[in-house]
This record gives structure tokens, sequence and C-alpha cells, in this order.
């Protein structure tokens, strides 16, 4: 007879050769189905971490969210041990800090083209001005 869902220990209790209960705090946060998930968050934090974690979330506040932090900063920490999350903080800081100079940049050029524009538009009326006040008359030859 194959296994229901229900009967399935969840990847928490699975992963510390635990029973698990319908009073398990991290079944709902970790189903079996998703093994790496606690794998990653116990292997940075602890299991006991996680639940007084877990346990330390106000009453109101999303839960959920909580895990999911924990399980993005322990995703991180795995890739870089030294900055975790700070370390790709750090790294959009600076795309955003580039992104704005490049933007600065191209502003510049834009008011400069404007400019440009601006004084060759007042070339050219004036130019207009200047014949329609002293038209030129068209040059005919001389002949005898």
């Amino acid at each position: 007879m194959a296994r229901t869902k229900l009967d399935l220990p969840c990847a928490a209790c699975r992963l510390l050769h635990r029973k698990c209960n319908r009073q398990c705090l991290l079944a709902p946060y970790f189903p079996a189905e998703e093994p790496d998930k606690f794998a990653r968050v116990h292997k940075v934090f602890g299991a006991s971490n996680v639940i007084k974690m877990l346990q330390a979330v106000k009453e109101g506040m999303n839960k959920e969210d909580a895990i999911k932090s924990m399980v993005y900063e322990a995703h991180a920490r795995l890739q870089d041990p030294i900055y975790g999350c700070a370390g790709i903080i750090l790294y959009l800081q600076k795309c955003v800090e580039d992104l704005q100079a490049q933007l600065r940049t191209v502003q510049q050029q834009v008011l400069d083209s404007q400019l440009q524009r601006h004084q060759l538009l007042s070339v050219l009326t004036m130019d207009a001005n200047q014949e329609v006040n002293n038209p030129v008359l068209p040059v005919v030859p001389y002949t005898k």
C-alpha cells in the first residue's frame, strides 16, 4: 500500500530522524517534497535555532516570511560564507551607483544636444530674418 502525503514526515523531521506529528512546528514550512530547503537552513542555523527564531516571531507577524528569510540567508551563506546576503546587497548597491552615474552622463548628453539644437535653430532663424529684411537680389550677368 502506498504512503499518502499525510503519512510522510516533513523535511525537518526526516533529516533529524524524528517522528513527525500534527503539532510539528516546522512541518508547514518544510514539506517532505523540499528536503534541500531545510537541509540548507539546518546547516547554517541549526534546527534548535530555527525553532527558537520561529517561536520568537510575534503574533500577527508572518512566520512564512521569517522562514523565507532564513532560507534565503542560508542559501546566500552557503554561496558566500563571509558576507551572505550582505554581499548581494553590496553588489546591488554598486550596480545602482554605476547605473546612476551612467544616467547622469546620458542626461548631460541630452542637455548638450538640446543646447546645440537650440543654438542651431537660433542661427537658422537669425539667417532667415536677415534674408527677409535684406533680401539678396539674384545676380544677373551683364551682357553687352
